[in-house]
């Protein structure tokens, strides 16, 4: 009955919510953040990335037609003929504002060290409600498959890369693989699963005593402007979304890269214990004195890089580069 519920809710509110005229929230931004942490950080500056390697990229792709709406999405690579790991990198913001050029930087280091990676747009809460989020973002790893050729993707070593809001969304990628509840019930030639998940900051639960999500006491939470309803009115939807929710023996290693904010990460003592007892690996790496959004500012980017791609090599292989 919930799938039904929610196929109804793909095939009906969508559309109409997709024709609607694009109402852009601006206000989540690398300078605004850094304006906040400054004033409690003083020491940190915006990260620039250090390019150890040659690398090409392709601007303003679209992957996906919904109308007239068009989602793009970035791609740097490096410079090879060898087929290389990938990773989609999903922006913060609280499913409600941020931008694809916010991973940039990121997405620039994972090239030059030897992944092609893919900044991507996805529809957010004042275009379109929860899931259209995460079907675009699945729409968005069927295309990396159907155009690995052309930018030579090695189709069996593809990661979720997300912070914030795109870090409970590449997680809860990486633990729903191809499942039918999130549009998969379309007979796809490609498939949504990946086979790494980095989350920073990202929430794997929405219901949980550690999530601040759903205290709409002051005012309304970012999480209940995505569902469109509070907790208590659609608990499915807030659980469903949770990657918690979904981890299974078909979940592929995570890393988890944590700030101090402990709400940020609601969930992931819960998810490393199931993971544990599926032997599946997990990495866990905190910086104590960081703020919310620390991967886009120095001294926490370089680290959080280097834990990344140490990880990716970990589990995709160092013969992979």
């Amino acid at each position: 009955m919930k799938k039904l519920i929610l196929f109804s809710l793909i095939l009906f509110a969508i559309p109409a919510l997709a024709q609607r005229p694009i109402a852009r929230d601006t206000s989540f931004t690398i300078y605004s953040a850094y304006v906040k942490a400054k004033k409690t950080q003083p020491f940190i500056s915006i990260a620039q990335p250090r390019l150890v390697g040659e690398i090409d990229s392709q601007m303003n792709v679209t992957y996906l037609k919904l109308g007239n709406r068009k989602l793009k999405l970035d791609i740097f690579y490096p410079l090879s003929d060898i087929k290389k790991p990938a990773v989609l990198l999903i922006h913060g913001g609280g499913w409600r504002s941020g931008d694809k050029s916010q991973n940039y930087a990121m997405a620039k280091t994972l090239a030059s060290n030897g992944f092609v990676a893919v900044t991507v747009e996805y529809r957010l809460s004042t275009e379109a409600l929860y899931p259209a989020a995460v079907i675009d973002l699945k729409a968005a790893l069927r295309w990396m498959r159907k155009k690995s050729g052309k930018y030579r993707i090695d189709t069996s070593k593809i990661a979720t890369l997300g912070c914030s809001a795109g870090g409970q969304l590449a997680a809860l990628l990486g633990t729903t693989g191809d499942l039918q509840s999130f549009g998969e019930h379309i007979k796809c030639k490609y498939s949504s699963r990946v086979q790494a998940i980095v989350d920073m900051d990202g929430i794997l639960a929405f219901i949980h005593p550690e999530s601040g999500e759903g205290d709409d006491s002051k005012s309304t939470s970012a999480a209940t402007y995505w569902f469109g309803a509070g907790k208590a009115q659609k608990p499915e939807l807030w659980n469903q979304a949770s990657a918690l929710s979904h981890i299974s023996k078909n979940t592929p290693p995570i890393l988890f890269i944590n700030s101090s904010v402990a709400r940020m990460h609601a969930g992931r003592d819960d998810a490393i214990k199931q993971l544990k007892a599926l032997n599946i690996y997990s990495e866990v790496h905190t910086f104590p004195d960081a703020p919310h959004p620390f991967w886009f500012f120095n001294p926490w980017f370089e680290p959080t890089m280097d834990y990344t791609i140490s990880f990716l090599k970990k589990v995709f292989g160092e013969r992979a580069f």
